[in-house]
């Protein structure tokens, strides 16, 4: 079972699938948390939990599944910025990350493919060669 499995049975099903001793352990209070805080209506119990990050995590699943109600939810999960770009810009201008993220932001594409294609020397790299 993953967290999407609890997520659904909190928001959706109300069954209770922390049956045994594996099923709790595989229940991650962090990730069901952040599934929950994208949702006004349940951001609030969400808090409560990470609030109360002790109690055991049969608790926390008892708790959760007995005051959210019953609604599907579905959302899109925020992934961060896109890597390639911030390395780009860290090497090229030497910032730090909250820099580079910045300055990043203020760019077209083309700008950042300007940059990617001075940045590039040419050759293999080196971890290609040493798969070889």
């Amino acid at each position: 079972m993953n967290f999407f499995d609890y997520l659904n049975s909190i928001n959706d099903t109300k069954v209770d699938i922390m049956a045994d001793d594996i099923a709790e352990k595989q229940y991650t209070p962090y990730m069901v948390n952040r599934g929950l805080s994208y949702f006004l209506e349940t951001a609030l119990f969400a808090n409560e939990m990470n609030r109360n990050h002790h109690l055991d995590k049969k608790l926390q699943y008892s708790y959760l599944i007995n005051t959210v109600s019953k609604k599907k939810r579905f959302s899109k999960w925020i992934k961060p910025q896109e890597q390639e770009t911030i390395m780009i810009v860290k090497a090229y201008y030497g910032y730090n990350n909250e820099k580079a993220r910045s300055a990043a932001s203020l760019m077209s594409s083309e700008q950042i493919e300007e940059l990617k294609s001075r940045l590039y020397q040419g050759g293999r790299s080196r971890i290609k060669q040493s798969k070889l």
